[in-house]
């Protein structure tokens, strides 16, 4: 019979060898890499998900002694049947280094069928790894009827499909590429520090990294996961990516609402003691071509949205950083009415004593000449997204005392 560990309760009936020795030395698990899950509707004229193998490439952050795997349902209309899944070092272009290789388990058993909105954790797997590593977590499909998958979209760094089970294989022949971590959503590390905690990264696209160069790791947030690397202070704390492309704090559009997925992404997360939030500009963007009327926020209806998130991440004793919102003249859906609420709720992150810090990227990447806008140097192109260098300026913004 088919045994899956689903939605988080996993590891206390069930744990492995490896990870009981892991527990009984005092380690804790913490999660290392994540990204926020989608839905994805099937259609007819996509390639068929089933009997395939999708390769994720994922870049950790924090490292450790050994690894779990968290894969995910949550957007799927029928149980999701996983016959195979294998984590390794990724040897780059789709290839791995086949003496790390590690099949996953579930309660002991290599299949998993996990539930329609649900998700399953691995057992432990005995397999350190090193801080800032790419890792490639291999997952296969068998024939089943599906109308939509849950992935994350325009993650900005390339992952590999292939026909059939190739869970093991060191290298994919024939296989197409795509931008989106589909059936995988996190990566969690033993670590033995008692200050060991994740860095919750909330946010829309420009959390995504959007425009960023693919395969780089490129984003604000891996800019501050290498600066809390090379930090002996700080070298006990991950980060991982909750952002999502075109992100609204109070409506659906592009993904869930912060607000819908609070608890699913940041709160839910292994070992989460801090949280940035990085959210709004769409929401205020939305006031120059409104799809309906609800699309016409007011700095009150943002205020509030912020205070419900700290109110529960506080809640879990979780605190909780506001990220003002960065300039945006220029950008397509710009608006002096969109401009006066971004300058209101940044003031009121800085003033209102809401947040328990406050990052201040708008004050790192506005033009002193032109306040409004970005600097020529952060500036990808489009006035509404960083580039490479602007990602950089914003990851070295934060002061890292902030996190103590």
């Amino acid at each position: 019979m088919k045994v899956g560990v689903i939605a988080g309760l996993a590891c206390a009936a069930a744990i492995s060898a490896a990870g009981a020795a892991a527990q009984e030395h005092g380690a804790k698990w913490v999660g290392t890499w994540a990204a926020a899950p989608m839905e994805n509707a099937v259609n007819p004229g996509q390639p068929s998900p089933v009997n395939s193998t999708y390769r994720n490439i994922v870049h950790i952050s924090a490292g450790g002694s050994s690894v779990r795997v968290v894969l995910t349902n949550e957007f799927g209309g029928q149980p999701l049947k996983i016959a195979a899944s294998h984590i390794a070092m990724s040897a780059g272009g789709g290839a791995i280094d086949a003496a790390s290789d590690h099949a996953l388990k579930f309660s002991g058993q290599a299949s998993v069928t996990i539930p329609a909105g649900a998700l399953a954790v691995s057992d432990p797997v005995a397999m350190p790894v090193t801080a800032l590593a790419d890792l490639a977590i291999s997952v296969y499909l068998p024939e089943q009827w599906m109308e939509s998958t849950t992935c994350h979209d325009d993650g900005q760094s390339k992952n590999y499909v292939v026909p059939g089970d190739a869970t093991a294989a060191a290298t994919l022949t024939g296989a197409r590429t795509i931008e989106s971590w589909c059936f995988v959503k996190g990566v969690d590390v033993t670590v033995s520090s008692d200050k060991a905690a994740a860095i919750v990264t909330l946010g829309d696209s420009i959390t995504d990294g959007a425009l960023s160069t693919e395969d780089a790791n490129r984003r604000w947030p891996d800019f501050l996961a290498a600066r809390l690397q090379a930090d002996k202070k700080t070298a006990h704390l991950s980060v991982l990516n909750e952002g999502i492309s075109g992100n609204r704090v109070l409506h659906e559009r592009w993904g869930p609402s912060a607000l819908n997925r609070f608890d699913r992404d940041v709160i839910a997360q292994s070992g989460v003691k801090y949280l940035i939030i990085l959210e709004g500009i769409n929401d205020i963007g939305s006031i120059a071509n409104p799809h309906d009327p609800a699309d016409v926020i007011t700095t009150q209806d943002m205020e509030f949205a912020f205070t419900q998130m700290i109110t529960r991440a506080h809640q879990h004793g979780i605190k909780v950083f506001g990220a003002t919102i960065a300039p945006y003249q220029g950008a397509g859906y710009y608006s002096e009415a969109g401009e006066k609420i971004r300058q209101d709720v940044n003031q009121w992150m800085r003033t209102g004593g809401a947040f328990d810090g406050v990052v201040d990227f708008d004050q790192a990447t506005r033009d002193p000449a032109k306040p409004g806008a970005f600097l020529p140097q952060v500036d990808s192109g489009d006035h509404l997204h960083p580039g490479d260098g602007g990602y950089k300026i914003m990851g070295a913004a934060i002061d890292l005392s902030i996190f103590n």
